[in-house]
């Protein structure tokens, strides 16, 4: 069984991605997921790999309280218009747990052996 399942464009006519364009896509989808979980957007491995299709704000999230339809924003890396046909599936939509932290204020953290190295810091071997 697949993570993920299938979002498909609900739309009555094609749409264009030119290069470089990012494009809301409807999915005529509206959920009401429980507290404490999210609906995780992401790309469709094939639309990125054989076409330059990604979701732009991957992995896109869908908070419990939303009650709206669920758009997909994709957008077109590749050098060549890209055209979504209605019913063409776009994106994986992942339900996931996640956890609300709750925030204090501190004026000290704890050491660490990293401390405060970051991008590139721990090299690539």
């Amino acid at each position: 069984m697949s993570a993920g399942a299938d979002l498909h464009a609900n739309t009555d006519e094609p749409i264009v991605i030119e290069s470089l364009e990012r494009v809301l896509i409807p999915t005529g989808l509206f959920i009401e997921l429980p507290e404490g979980y999210e609906a995780q957007i992401r790309p469709r491995s094939g639309l990125a790999f054989k076409n330059g299709i990604t979701v732009l704000n991957s992995p896109g999230t869908i908070d419990a309280d939303y009650r709206g339809e669920i758009k997909v924003l994709l957008v077109n890396v590749s050098r060549d218009p890209f055209t979504v046909s209605p019913g063409d599936r776009i994106a994986q939509m992942v339900i996931a747990k996640c956890e609300q932290a709750e925030w204090l204020s501190e004026t000290e953290l704890s050491k660490t052996e990293r401390g405060e190295g970051g991008y590139g810091h721990t090299g690539t071997r």
